[in-house]
């Protein structure tokens, strides 16, 4: 009998501290911290601050192309030529504010023409370039500014000029679509 006392007081004097140990480390409370959620729905507000202006050109005896980059370079191909006649041309530029860190898409039906329409007739086609801010090119974005502060989108594109049959002299206008998704 002394013996199995012996055995037990050997296995508990082993066998308590672990016991201990364990009993406090499940007593022991554990913080850990994560990056809080935003707030739902999250809110994304876009502003559209200017328009996608071609400025001044002719379109010489066959047309070509006139592009405005998201940096507001103007430039053109075929036998068009841009004037300086105090016109101004420029992007498109949308301004965004939401919760910073809002990764944002935009769909811009890139492979999508839009038309313009001339005041005396005849049309022009549309291809819209990559959205661009300041920190990125292309979608999607992350928005880097917290609100009331805005993160400001540019987009630029290429116009089809045709001949001057097809695109008599005159103001030409027309709408496009962006959509900014919330990711």
């Amino acid at each position: 009998m002394q013996k199995i006392r012996d055995e037990i007081r050997v296995i508990v004097g082993r066998f308590l501290p672990m016991m201990i140990s364990a009993l406090l480390m499940s007593m022991t409370t554990f913080v850990l911290q994560a990056q809080e959620k935003p707030p739902r729905p999250i809110q994304v507000f876009v502003n559209p601050t200017q328009g996608l202006i071609f400025g001044a050109f002719t379109h010489g005896a066959s047309g070509g192309t006139v592009t405005i980059s998201p940096t507001g370079m103007r430039s053109s191909t075929g036998s068009v030529v841009l004037l300086s006649l105090g016109y101004n041309f420029s992007p498109a530029i949308f301004q965004v504010e939401g919760i910073k860190g809002t990764v944002i898409s935009i769909t811009d039906n890139s492979g999508t023409a839009f038309t313009l329409t001339g005041s005396h007739g005849g049309t022009l086609t549309l291809h819209l370039g990559p959205p661009q801010s300041n920190t990125s090119c292309g979608t999607p974005f992350i928005l880097d500014q917290e609100s009331p502060l805005r993160m400001e989108i540019r987009v630029g594109g290429t116009l089809s000029v045709g001949n001057s049959a097809a695109n008599p002299p005159g103001n030409y206008s027309g709408t496009f679509n962006l959509t900014f998704n919330q990711e």
